[in-house]
């Protein structure tokens, strides 16, 4: 199927919304980057298609794609669910743009973003994707990536939702570095200090005691 897609391309031929309906979800995974960026982007408005199972990189550019075929509808509230497949490639700050939307986003959904957008959330800006389904948060805050994310949050900020998540860093909290090796001696410093003032006297008289012998 990759060998098809490629001889396909190589022919001049455009990846347009009949080619991408004839390579559909099952072998969409396939195409790679200068395949995926001869994408015209307007072709994703007459497909269907899931790149969930496809890697990082993929669903980055897909999702640009969509990005770009759905723009004149960005300010409508069908945009969500147009995006919604292609989600998984989208940057902090679109999530953080999605946020003022109200788009009572799934928790299936949330947890399934780009780890690095996702660490980069606020708690208001969760709160304001999940909407309606923010509680539903809670059973996922001891399973990543939830868990790691609330790691990164202020305790206080993590309260003023109210669903019970716990983890996040204290008010005035500071981290004390332990040394990594103990001190060379127990001794007090004074008498550290006097040992090594005394030791070059200390072996002159024995030099002098060893050659006299």
């Amino acid at each position: 199927a990759s060998a098809a897609i490629r001889r396909y391309v190589e022919l001049g031929n455009a990846l347009n919304a009949t080619a991408l309906n004839a390579i559909g979800t099952r072998y969409l995974c396939l195409l790679n980057d200068t395949e995926l960026e001869a994408i015209d982007p307007q072709s994703l408005r007459w497909v269907s298609l899931d790149p969930s199972a496809c890697s990082q990189e993929t669903k980055n550019i897909l999702y640009q794609k969509a990005k770009k075929a759905f723009s004149d509808q960005h300010r409508l509230p069908a945009y969500y669910e147009l995006i919604l497949p292609y989600l998984e490639g989208a940057p902090a700050v679109d999530l953080k743009a999605l946020s003022k939307d109200n788009v009572n986003m799934n928790v299936s959904t949330f947890v399934a973003l780009r780890r690095d957008s996702l660490m980069l959330l606020t708690p208001r800006e969760v709160q304001g994707l999940l909407g309606l389904n923010l509680p539903e948060l809670a059973q996922w805050q001891n399973r990543a990536p939830v868990r790691d994310w609330i790691l990164l949050q202020k305790q206080s900020e993590l309260d003023q939702l109210h669903i019970g998540l716990t983890g996040g860093t204290q008010e005035g909290y500071i981290n004390l570095v332990t040394p990594k090796f103990p001190a060379p001696s127990s001794a007090p410093v004074g008498a550290v200090a006097m040992a090594l003032h005394l030791l070059p006297a200390l072996l002159l008289s024995f030099l002098v005691v060893s050659s006299l012998s």
